[in-house]
């Protein structure tokens, strides 16, 4: 196998944080950046056209890139931080894209896990003569499809687990709504991570006791908002919410059980709001059941900011991949509601199985941010 080059980790290094500017937008494709390199006239390598996956329909990645390269793609390195597909679906295979645009080289961040590629895009460059390196910026580019991979292997979504508790470990307080707990630095933090999730998900507590948008409000950002999942085994999300009132304008998909009363399941369905059934158990929903549901419609990223029980319960099943733990700098006091609903937030912050990958303060707020080892 040909050996890479310094020029090799630095292009791809810059593949993958370009790819990322595809999270929460492409969808259930995953997010694909491609690099055309070319030598000048000194001999140094210079890049000559780049792309990223467009939205599903669209052009892959290495598509784009040889259009933004155009004629100076031939003889060129490619560098893509995914292998390269290798059958027809809505597109031509762009491992013979690559081939009829005369690329000489492919370095590819990391082999594709979906069966109909599996090495055959591979395949199909090294037997058109195509040098061909693997395995460049792995274990980013590992981290960056993630949750593609999870679709694929595990029928779920990456989990993404977000909570904003109290000085003295509250979340809110009973019957008084929304609390404000972490200042505007932080909400600034949390609305980019939704901008980079495809969807965000809340209980129907949540929803009832807040009436939150769940919108990223990041100022030129509102078309990155994630779509809205309602787990709500009765269907009670009110018609009026804001929410439903804004279905039409970002997705909100509403996960209920199969006994939920037909009139208000049609109600909600004429409002704009996409109902999911599913079976329950004792009159819940399991976070499994959520997730494969969720992973059949194409999601691979899943944002979960609460409440306490749903954030307990995606905990208890194991299904929990990344956890960001807000703490600001106010009191709830009496009738604060508990992070965690029958578990210790202390003990999840030490649990062997995550590792501390982010901490530090913004304003007067700290925060935590644990990663998954064992997935």
């Amino acid at each position: 196998m040909p050996s890479a080059t310094d020029f090799d980790l630095r292009y791809m290094a810059a593949a993958e944080r370009y790819a990322r500017r595809g999270l929460g937008v492409v969808w259930p494709n995953p997010p694909v950046a491609a690099l055309i390199v070319a030598e000048n006239e000194d001999g140094v390598p210079v890049l000559v056209g780049r792309g990223r996956t467009s939205k599903p329909g669209g052009a892959h990645a290495e598509v784009n890139a040889l259009r933004s390269a155009g004629d100076k793609a031939r003889g060129a390195t490619c560098y893509v931080t995914l292998e390269p597909c290798s059958h027809y679906g809505r597109t031509p295979p762009c491992s013979l894209a690559l081939v009829e645009a005369g690329i000489k080289r492919v370095v590819i961040g990391m082999l594709d896990p979906n069966p109909r590629v599996a090495g055959r895009g591979v395949k199909m460059l090294q037997e058109a003569g195509v040098e061909v390196v693997i395995g460049i910026h792995e274990e980013a580019c590992r981290r960056l499809y993630h949750g593609f991979t999870l679709r694929i292997t595990r029928q779920r979504p990456h989990v993404f687990l977000k909570l904003a508790v109290s000085r003295d470990g509250f979340i809110g307080r009973e019957g008084a709504g929304q609390v404000r707990i972490s200042g505007e630095l932080s909400m600034r933090m949390v609305h980019g991570y939704r901008a980079t999730y495809d969807a965000i998900l809340v209980g129907i507590g949540t929803a009832l006791a807040d009436d939150p948008q769940l919108t990223c409000r990041l100022p030129g950002m509102a078309e990155r908002s994630p779509v809205r999942v309602i787990v709500d085994a009765r269907a009670q999300l009110p018609l009026k919410s804001k929410l439903v009132k804004t279905a039409a304008d970002v997705p909100v998909w509403l996960v209920c059980g199969n006994d939920a009363d037909a009139d208000r399941l049609k109600d909600l369905t004429d409002a704009g709001v996409l109902v999911i059934r599913v079976p329950t158990d004792g009159g819940r929903i399991h976070p499994s059941v959520v997730v494969s549901a969720l992973s059949a419609r194409g999601i691979t990223r899943l944002m979960v900011e609460g409440g306490s029980r749903i954030a307990n319960a995606f905990l208890d099943s194991d299904l929990v991949d990344d956890l960001c733990v807000v703490t600001g700098a106010v009191d709830v006091g009496e009738g604060g509601i508990p992070a965690l609903s029958g578990r210790d937030l202390e003990a999840v912050l030490k649990d062997p199985r995550f590792a501390r990958i982010g901490a530090g303060y913004l304003e007067d707020d700290r925060y935590i941010y644990l990663s998954r080892q064992d997935a």
